[in-house]
């Protein structure tokens, strides 16, 4: 096992690995397939809202009933969680199966919760329990213009 492996969390050990990072703590959310310069970006100014950054993936399943096509994702669960977690800027990844994280934003109680700007912060999973245990939401701004939809695209083209 790689040292970046390490930070692999199932959802079971998500309550103890996450007790055990440094605070104040981030959760962030997402499929992150193809990996590009706007998920790193936003990672890691994610990541700079608090010490420590947990990253919850989709799982495959959860993906397809997004609906961002049938061939999505192009990568299984097990890769797109290997490159995250290679990622200087991400303490932990975990993943749900369900249609919100909900369950693990409940399981490791962040001080912050973040999603992208596309994102109203009042329209965040999570939010309000948040905020209820005097944590804060926020909406992160994009920097960069991408998105693995028009990745795909242009691949395709």
């Amino acid at each position: 096992m790689t040292a970046f492996e390490s930070k692999l969390c199932s959802p079971e050990d998500l309550p103890r690995r996450a007790a055990a990072l440094p605070r104040p703590l981030v959760f962030t959310n997402g499929v992150f397939d193809i990996l590009h310069r706007g998920h790193v970006t936003y990672l890691a100014e994610a990541r700079a809202l608090g010490a420590s950054l947990v990253l919850a993936l989709n799982t495959d399943a959860s993906v397809r009933r997004l609906g961002k096509g049938d061939d999505r994702p192009v990568n299984p669960l097990e890769d797109r969680a290997a490159v995250a977690a290679a990622l200087e800027s991400v303490a932990l990844v975990t993943w749900f199966d369900e249609d919100t994280p909900i369950q693990r934003i409940l399981e490791c109680k962040p001080d912050r919760l973040v999603k992208g700007g596309d994102w109203a912060v009042d329209k965040i999973v999570g939010g309000h329990e948040v905020m209820g245990w005097g944590g804060t939401v926020h909406s992160i701004a994009f920097q960069h213009d991408r998105s693995t939809t028009k990745l795909l695209a242009k691949v395709r083209s």
